[in-house]
């Protein structure tokens, strides 16, 4: 009996000594399960003090509130700065020391009690996550950045209330989470107060502050806000109204297909200049980047239908990831999915089901392929351990497969069905927090498929099948049709899925559906009918995965009536010839060619140009290149002055832009960008003249020459900071461009990061590349930091701008080579760059 007691209390002493979590960088998924088992009913009570001069500190002052079930040991509050900016605090009513270990404020048990809690404290913010400009900032603390701003506990399922007051410069808008309640004015300054917010996460609190226009409309019945910094008369005059109205359409059709009112208590949206993302989805302060909202008179309709996707997007995030929040992000995709998928889903009531279909196909597949056929490729769910990791698990998988496969599953179910299990997921946890096999287990219920299976591929695991056919005839009559489905890349299995073959006869076509469930799939339907003159494979754009090519459909590819169709095609062959069937490069550039002028839908012609420019930057040695382009630029040329649709015409000229390179194009380009005169029918605005003076400056005139001349065209200030931090990039002095990538090093250089990455694009340009391929080491080297200090898509879109257009032996031994001397490096970060370096790659067997 004594052992036994010993033994029992050795126990307890080992469970109380595992059960204690220890104090490390981040906010590891240890201690945030523990705090959520321990902590409830959190109210925050947060005061800025913002002054003009971006130079002075940001203070401010907090009182946060919350209740412990238990009291045990020290509470970690998050707080990623030094502890001289905690200037006070108190706990419970008792000044309480400062120990800040580990970007953790650590306040003793003994200042705690089971119960109501009270932490009162001072504290000056960090800036980074701020965002401050000379007239404006903003807050974007998605994933983890609050904690670099004010203490708090920085992890999606500890919701809570905020209860802001801010004090600004006078003049200066505001905009928060909360309805703005009242204001008081003096000499210099105006402080507002904000009603206590709804209950949101940490990475869902923001505000913005700054010189901004103030517009307000009613959007159905209730009131929405917009501030903008937007200068161009005609693109407010074009956009703005426009803006509402795209809201308003999105909410109204969200409240009808989710059954659920606008969650939250207010509207409101900014347009912020080079914002980091399209959009972020605080409540009642959604933000945007300016010039995906401000459109001008030379916008194309594929810019349109972009905007109001893009609205519909962080709208439907007010129902799918604001008020159902993921428990840990791990599963961040799944507010992404659903924002993606319910936009697609308004874009659907808008085009029609057969343009839909055609833009869901461009807009998803090639971004998701991009990814998944990668050595890097990653599964739509994530493993991950720390939240300060969670940028990482961004990127094309969880914003165009996730769609892919969410389409798959309510094919799979039914659309009444899925619908019915999202409305009870939406009631279930409404206001709180869920995880995705919270909600597979309530869409199990409405259908007899086994969802646990089929998540298991689509879901946890990377990659796409490749698929081939075997066909057989006895005369003119098919005997046989199989199609079978192999991993591109271990390990084997199948992914469940439902598309379209189409045989194609002189006079009619024959669709037929497939549900691809097997290894091997025998088309029965097919069996007697006459033999096709070629077969459409994924015909109608649903299937996922490596299609086979027939080579009567390339034959009378540009006859074909049915856009999607099409648009399959082109995507197959391009994913075919990367992947070394069918197609050399040289061949696939003559084909797609050949569509300059036949193909006249606009979001086709996008796709085909897109596909044109990088066969002949990243897959033709530059051999190749100078005997083809004239004929290139002529032909493009051509298409232009043939095609009627002045969208397309631009696209055109876009395209003629990114590839020309003879002397004599080079003089033509300039006379437009000189005389302002574009071609005919061509309809150029400010950011294309900006476009063509870059172009310029890359590909012979001096930028010193060209880009102060634009500089002083452009009437808006930031456009003018944005050109005049790229001209170094841009000179034809070599030591100029060194100066520039060494001072990326610095941190501070790097804030305006759309305007670092353009930037490295014409530094890395294939023109330039001989001498720039010195660069990439450092670029490698420096990709932990970029990680570390940078916003969530920085990391993938500095490895992009620098490596997407190498296709030299050089450049694909440096990324080998750093990779072999780092084994032990952050998976997904060499999952990154593996992404980003996969054309390189590829093109060492493919260029010859």
């Amino acid at each position: 009996m004594k052992f036994a007691a010993c033994l029992i209390i050795s126990l307890l002493i080992l469970k109380a000594a595992i059960a204690q979590v220890p104090v490390e960088n981040g906010v590891s998924l240890k201690l945030a399960t523990y705090r959520h088992k321990i902590i409830s009913n959190i109210q925050y009570k947060l005061a800025f003090n913002i002054p003009a001069e971006k130079s002075v500190a940001l203070t401010g002052t907090e009182v946060l509130t919350f209740n412990l079930t238990e009291n045990s040991q020290p509470l970690q509050l998050d707080f990623k700065q030094s502890a001289e900016n905690l200037t006070a605090l108190t706990v419970n009513g008792k000044p309480s020391m400062i120990n800040l270990t580990n970007e953790h404020l650590v306040i003793a048990k003994n200042a705690l009690v089971k119960g109501a809690n009270r932490v009162a404290l001072s504290f000056t913010s960090g800036d980074a996550s701020l965002n401050r400009n000379n007239e404006y900032l903003y807050c974007l603390f998605v994933p983890d950045h609050a904690r670099s701003v004010f203490p708090c506990f920085d992890q999606p399922d500890l919701k809570a209330r905020f209860l802001l007051t801010l004090t600004v410069p006078k003049y200066w808008q505001v905009l928060a989470n909360g309805r703005q309640t009242d204001h008081r004015e003096n000499s210099t300054s105006v402080t507002y107060h904000f009603a206590n917010s709804d209950k949101l996460p940490t990475y869902l609190f923001s505000f913005t502050a700054g010189k901004y226009t103030y517009a307000k409309q009613n959007i159905g019945n209730r009131d929405a806000e917009f501030l903008y910094r937007e200068t161009d008369p005609a693109k407010i005059r074009l956009s703005v109204d426009s803006v509402f109205i795209d809201h308003k359409n999105a909410i109204n059709f969200l409240q009808n297909w989710t059954g659920r009112p606008f969650p939250f208590q207010k509207v409101g949206f900014v347009a912020i200049p080079d914002f980091q993302f399209g959009g972020m989805e605080h409540p009642g302060e959604v933000q945007y980047k300016a010039s995906s909202l401000f459109l001008d008179e030379g916008a194309t309709r594929d810019q349109f239908l972009s905007r109001a996707t893009l609205i519909s997007h962080e709208t439907a995030h007010m129902w799918f990831g604001d008020m159902v929040t993921m428990q840990w992000f791990n599963d961040v995709w799944m507010k992404e999915v659903f924002a993606n998928f319910m936009a697609d889903k308004v874009s659907e009531k808008v085009l029609g089901t057969d343009e839909f279909n055609l833009r869901f196909l461009q807009d998803h597949y090639p971004a998701a392929y991009a990814v998944d056929r990668t050595a890097g490729a990653n599964p739509i769910r994530q493993q991950l351990d720390n939240l300060q990791d969670a940028g990482s698990l961004y990127g094309n998988i969880i914003y165009h497969k996730a769609p892919i496969m969410m389409r798959q599953l309510e094919l799979l179910m039914g659309k009444e069905h899925f619908r019915a299990g999202i409305r009870e997921y939406l009631k279930k946890y409404a206001y709180g927090n869920a995880t995705w096999d919270n909600l597979i287990g309530i869409l199990s219920k409405y259908t007899r498929a086994d969802l646990y299976k089929w998540n298991r591929v689509w879901v946890n695991q990377p990659g796409r099948p490749v698929f081939d056919s075997r066909i057989t005839y006895s005369g003119n009559q098919i005997t046989g049709f199989d199609i079978t489905q192999t991993a591109e890349q271990k390990p084997e299995r199948i992914w469940p899925q439902n598309f379209s073959v189409t045989l194609v006869y002189a006079n009619t076509k024959r669709p037929i559906k497939l549900k691809m469930d097997k290894q091997l799939v025998s088309v029965s339907q097919a069996i007697g009918l006459e033999k096709p003159l070629y077969i459409i494979y994924n015909s109608d754009g649903y299937g996922y995965g490596l299609f086979p090519n027939d080579a009567g459909a390339n034959a009378g590819l540009y006859n074909r009536t049915n856009t999607t169709e099409r648009s399959s095609l082109y995507i197959g062959d391009y994913e075919n010839m990367l992947a070394g069937r069918y197609f050399k490069p040289a061949e696939l550039l003559e084909l797609y060619k050949n569509g300059l002028t036949a193909e006249t839908n606009e979001s086709s012609l996008r796709l085909l140009t897109n596909y044109f420019g990088n066969i002949y930057w990243e897959f033709l040695t530059a051999q190749q290149r100078a005997a083809v382009s004239a004929g290139l630029e002529q032909a493009l040329w051509n298409a232009m002055t043939i095609q009627t649709a002045a969208n397309n015409k631009k696209i055109l000229f876009k395209a003629y832009q990114d590839i020309y390179t003879s002397g004599d194009a080079l003089k033509q380009i300039h006379n437009i960008w000189e005389t302002q005169k574009a071609p005919e029918g061509v309809k150029l605005t400010e950011d294309d003249y900006t476009s063509l003076a870059l172009s310029l400056a890359l590909k012979g005139y001096n930028a010193h020459d060209i880009l102060p001349v634009q500089i002083g065209r452009v009437k808006n200030d930031e456009r003018k900071k944005r050109l005049e931090f790229m001209l170094p990039a841009l000179s034809q002095d070599v030591r100029e461009r060194d100066a520039f990538f060494a001072s990326l090093a610095d941190r501070k250089n790097r804030q305006k990061e759309a305007w670092v990455t353009a930037a490295l694009s014409y530094l890395n340009h294939p023109l330039r590349q001989s001498i720039s391929v010195k660069y990439l080491q450092k670029s490698l080297d420096m990709v932990e930091e970029i990680q570390q200090t940078g916003d969530l898509f920085f990391p993938q879109s500095w490895l992009a701008s620098i490596f997407s257009s190498y296709q030299s032996e050089e450049a694909a031994s440096i990324v080998k080579d750093f990779l072999a001397s780092h084994p032990n490096y952050n998976p997904k970060l060499k999952a990154k760059i593996q992404q980003a370096t996969d054309n390189l790659m590829r093109a060492q067997t493919l260029v010859r």
